[in-house]
């Protein structure tokens, strides 16, 4: 996979990604850029989410469930000092169908632990828990 980053000016960078889809990023006006585009830290972040999401719902299919409504809450802590990257981070996964809850744990387990390429890219914690059809657990 190869990608190129160009950058706009002060702090912007805009890149197309090998699929064709166009990434903006920018710093903060506190830290000299002009708000145009997301963080690469936020980016990142949605990347754990939508990655994880993605194996998700590809693992349910297998299983022949079909979530009606599907969605993550998603916080990422960060250390301190620099490079600040994330120490934790911790996704909550809403489900809702006809779903049982072991093959709704089996499906967020084999993403988190063996498939989201992602999230074993990054060397944060990560902390899972979900609901399904509104009932909230504890966690995985």
């Amino acid at each position: 996979m190869k990608t190129r980053i160009d950058w706009k000016g002060k702090m912007a960078f805009s890149g197309i990604t090998p699929s064709g889809h166009e990434i903006k990023m920018d710093a903060a006006e506190e830290d000299g850029g002009s708000n145009s585009g997301a963080r690469p830290t936020e980016i990142l972040l949605d990347a754990v989410a939508g990655c994880t999401g993605i194996d998700i719902i590809s693992i349910l299919t297998k299983m022949r469930l079909n979530p009606t409504n599907f969605y993550m809450d998603v916080e990422g802590q960060r250390a301190n000092d620099h490079p600040k990257k994330f120490t934790e981070i911790h996704i909550h996964y809403v489900l809702e169908g006809d779903l049982p809850e072991d093959k709704v744990v089996r499906a967020i387990q084999l993403s988190v632990d063996k498939y989201c390429s992602v999230a074993h890219s990054l060397s944060a914690t990560i902390h899972v828990s979900y609901s399904i059809n509104g009932m909230k657990t504890k966690g995985i």
